[in-house]
């Protein structure tokens, strides 16, 4: 099954420092249809206005992966973590049993980028932060895993849940596969570009919510960058 979720439909509202659009239900957005997908819970597209922010807030028991799509971002935490997270590039922050941050935009441009939630399997432990680089070379034509919850991932930062999050770069014409399992769900967005999976065509910022499928092929139709959650 593969249900297309297009960008126009999607719950939102424009704060003017922030452009928010949420693909499951929101703060003010509420669909009874789009509460969760699997154990995804969140899956926010905001645009993130120059020098302007979120001031500190606490957060806990939750798995809450940022992955930047243009621009920058900057954390602070209650921990004393603080770091700069760049277009094409993740930072996972484990809520865990609580922490506060902040997360600004000190860019001189607009920041755009997905926020993901995904319901933790484990709980109760201490709360983390943390952000590599993924070049995109390395997940050219490929999906690579950004975030795992499962130790055989190698590099992929940890989150403390069933899922994975992955991304891939295609060229218009190419294909990637994913395999999934019919036990799982997936949550697919195109950050650009369009592509299509079977027999469903997906625009730059559409959501394809996907289960009872073994084996995922993606084909670009024009170049695309790619971003999906793996979930229980």
């Amino acid at each position: 099954m593969i249900e297309r979720r297009p960008f126009a439909s999607l719950g939102g509202e424009n704060h003017g420092w922030l452009d928010a659009k949420h693909h499951f239900s929101f703060a003010g957005y509420h669909d009874p249809a789009r509460m969760h997908w699997g154990n995804l819970r969140v899956w926010n597209d905001d645009a993130i206005a120059p020098h302007s922010g979120f001031p500190p807030h606490p957060h806990r028991d939750m798995e809450i992966i940022t992955y930047i799509r243009e621009g920058a971002i900057t954390h602070k935490d209650s921990l004393g973590n603080e770091g700069r997270t760049e277009a094409g590039d993740v930072q996972v922050m484990s809520a865990g049993t609580g922490i506060r941050h902040a997360e600004y935009n000190e860019e001189d441009v607009t920041t755009r980028l997905f926020q993901i939630w995904i319901l933790p399997t484990r709980t109760g432990e201490q709360p983390s932060w943390g952000t590599r680089p993924f070049p995109k070379g390395e997940r050219a034509g490929q999906f690579v895993t950004l975030a795992s919850g499962y130790a055989d991932d190698g590099d992929a930062l940890t989150i403390r849940t069933d899922a994975r999050v992955v991304a891939a770069t295609l060229k218009a014409g190419e294909t990637a596969t994913y395999p999934l399992g019919k036990d799982r769900k997936a949550y697919l967005v195109p950050a650009t570009g369009a592509i299509q999976v079977e027999d469903v065509r997906a625009e730059a910022r559409d959501g394809l919510a996907i289960s009872d499928v073994e084996v995922l092929t993606v084909t670009a139709i024009e170049d695309s960058e790619i971003v999906m959650v793996d979930a229980a």
